[in-house]
């Protein structure tokens, strides 16, 4: 059986609109699930018909760290929008990810990890190209 995870959400204020499905966090907005985090200056949780989490969407500085059991990530981006079913994060503005368990460095404008595959797409421009930075180990003598 599966268990969902609790999410814990604090924030300097909060404002909720059922109509819409929607709940706004404002001001030093952290939330934290399991081992993993994101903090932003917003955080909007936007719910399906079944009020399940279907999308959270955290803006403005946003800083986060990322846990599972063989993958570990820190970043930040000027927004991160986070789909929980399919457990994929899309970080947009000043991206930058590192992976911690592999020693690999990204930034882009526009990232795409995939948490269950460690797959991620990375879009740049011509001001911003992509960057990739990565750690070959040590030359053996």
């Amino acid at each position: 059986m599966l268990f969902a995870e609790k999410v814990e959400v604090t924030s300097d204020a909060m404002k909720a609109q059922d109509v819409q499905k929607e709940v706004h966090f404002m001001g030093n907005v952290m939330v934290k699930q399991s081992q993993s985090w994101l903090h932003g200056d917003t955080v909007i949780v936007y719910f399906d018909e079944n009020n399940e989490t279907n999308k959270y969407e955290a803006i403005g500085t946003v800083t986060f760290e990322f846990k599972k059991e063989k993958s570990h990530y820190k970043g930040s981006a000027d927004k991160v929008t986070y789909y929980p079913v399919k457990s994929q994060y899309i970080l947009t503005g000043k991206a930058v990810i590192d992976d911690l368990i592999n020693k690999r460095h990204v930034n882009g404008d526009e990232i795409t990890l995939d948490m269950i595959t460690g797959n991620a797409n990375v879009k740049g421009n011509k001001k911003r190209p992509v960057k990739f930075i990565f750690d070959m180990g040590e030359k053996k003598k």
